[in-house]
């Protein structure tokens, strides 16, 4: 089966705008008005956001369609200073991005040319390393810990004179899985000058607050080397409309912004990312619901003798015992498309969180899987 670099099979699906109530199912239905029938694809494979973006915000991207003429650079000063103010940070840390995937481009082209070294975990979020071999960088992985976590030890021992930067996506995606602060904070303060570090925080929403986690954004430590990324993409419900952002020091964000794509970021995404921003109901909503879901997902996996890898994410990844293709083949043939194909993890997939009636149609699937149920679990 062929694969796209993130190892996914990816569908197009149209989008549409209608004027109805949005509930909690319909309103992705509104922005996908063949979301699902029988024919149709139930998207459990990209962690996404399944519910869409808040009715405030999709009123923000209908008004901004009628500036969709213009372009959007001088609109961008002003989504800096939402975010830095956010984040209590100076609008000149900010460096935004086509999604956070752009900033992992800019980083990849500012410390990784010249054949310099990129160090990471696997499984993990493979664009950091994308755009690294494309340049000719020498990209190290490093295994996860038996806990999923990132083996910081190892990657430390794997670091040299060539290495001038450590990616490190916490929670790790596929895993869905923390990596302590504390050990992140000595990892850090071992490293050589040289060594930048690009902190992914895609899914910082859905991690709680705890002694293991606390953003690098909110907390910060003293430490010009430090890049942390965050995206629209989840919690916010904008994967489609691509915005993402780095908070790093002034010298640091002024060398990536020389590599950002011009005018990277459309007029209805920019206007979709202040809304988002000022919807502290709807992002409070969003991160309930999926505390919610994916306590129901471990719900129904513990009804089937079935240990999945405990989540901080807004997806669920477990071990089926089987080859995972297979199993992906399964539920495509099903019209369920899930994620698999993972360094070193060939029998497990992972799952989205997706709305209840289609997490009801992944069970009830599941439930039809040819394979003995009594060596599925733990």
């Amino acid at each position: 089966m062929t694969t796209s670099r993130r190892g996914f099979i990816r569908f197009g699906v149209g989008a549409a705008f209608a004027a109805m109530p949005l509930t909690r199912a319909s309103r992705a239905a509104t922005l996908d008005p063949q979301r699902r029938d029988n024919h149709t694809v139930i998207r459990l494979d990209c962690n996404e956001n399944a519910c869409g973006p808040s009715p405030k915000v999709i009123d923000a991207i209908r008004n901004a369609c009628g500036r969709s003429n213009r372009y959007p650079r001088l609109e961008y000063g002003a989504l800096s200073e939402r975010i830095s103010a956010y984040h209590r940070v100076k609008p000149e840390q900010i460096v935004l991005g086509c999604g956070s995937t752009e900033i992992f481009r800019m980083a990849a082209l500012v410390f990784l040319a010249g054949g310099k070294q990129l160090v990471q975990a696997s499984p993990t979020h493979e664009a950091m390393a994308y755009y690294a071999r494309t340049i000719g960088s020498n990209v190290i992985a490093v295994n996860l810990t038996p806990t999923f976590a990132h083996d910081l030890d190892g990657m430390l021992a794997r670091v040299g004179p060539s290495t001038a930067l450590i990616y490190v996506c916490n929670p790790n995606n596929p895993t869905g899985t923390l990596t302590p602060r504390k050990n992140m904070e000595t990892f850090i303060s071992k490293l050589p000058a040289s060594s930048y570090v690009v902190i992914d925080e895609a899914y910082h929403d859905y991690a709680g607050i705890s002694a293991m986690y606390a953003s690098f954004i909110d907390r910060p430590i003293d430490d010009d080397r430090v890049i942390v990324t965050r995206t629209f993409s989840k919690v916010y419900g904008l994967a489609g409309l691509r915005v993402g952002y780095a908070v790093c020091s002034t010298r640091t964000a002024q060398q990536m912004r020389k590599f950002a794509t011009e005018d990277g970021i459309n007029a209805i995404a920019t206007q979709a990312a202040l809304a988002s921003l000022e919807d502290t109901d709807a992002r409070n909503e969003a991160v309930s619901r999926n505390a919610n879901d994916r306590q129901e997902f471990f719900n129904q996996a513990m009804a089937r003798a079935l240990k999945p890898i405990e989540s901080r994410a807004n997806f669920v990844m477990m071990n089926t015992f089987h080859p995972a293709d297979e199993v992906a083949h399964y539920f495509s043939s099903n019209n369920i498309l899930i994620g698999y194909g993972f360094p070193g993890m060939d029998t497990h997939i992972r799952v989205s969180l997706g709305l209840p009636e289609e997490m009801k149609e992944f069970w009830q699937t599941w439930d039809t899987l040819p394979y003995p149920k009594n060596v599925m679990h733990h």
